[in-house]
């Protein structure tokens, strides 16, 4: 997608509120309640959260955030491509964008979960694609069958 392009996203736009609400939908949908982790769009603006938004041309193709656990850690968060930019490189640009500012910010690694149903295969084969590694809860997740958690070492 040699016109994609990544930008920071204030959460105001219409385009971004519905994809956010699909994606809450979606992972209510496929999720048991008590392991969906997803924050809606009014959690995505706390301070400690960055957020951006992928673009092609004036096209909303997806979203992704970084949490500041801490100094020297943070947490990958609202990863989501449009249905129909599946496989076109739209979630691997939005990681990109995600661990450079990590690691701009000093930050030593960075940390996720996800699902560990099968609907979340591609997402856990693009983390390690990336360099995640497998890794036990962090912050304040605890076990959960339906969760995995990951982390990447940026130092």
């Amino acid at each position: 997608m040699s016109r994609l392009h990544i930008r920071e996203d204030d959460l105001t736009g219409k385009n971004i509120a519905d994809l956010l609400r699909e994606h809450l939908k979606n992972m209510h949908e496929i999720t048991p309640p008590e392991s969906v982790h997803a924050l809606d769009i009014e959690a995505l603006r706390s301070p400690d959260i960055t957020f951006w938004t992928a673009w092609d041309v004036e096209e909303l193709v997806g979203c992704g955030a970084l949490k500041e656990l801490d100094s020297r850690s943070g947490e990958i968060k609202s990863m989501r491509t449009v249905k129909a930019h599946r496989r076109r490189g739209v979630a691997s640009k939005i990681l990109e964008q995600i661990i450079k500012e990590a690691q701009w910010r000093g930050y030593d690694c960075l940390n996720l979960e996800t699902g560990a149903i099968p609907e979340f295969t591609s997402a856990r084969a693009l983390y390690t694609r990336y360099g995640f590694e497998y890794r036990g809860p962090f912050a304040e997740y605890i076990d959960d069958p339906n969760s995995v958690f990951m982390t990447k070492k940026l130092y």
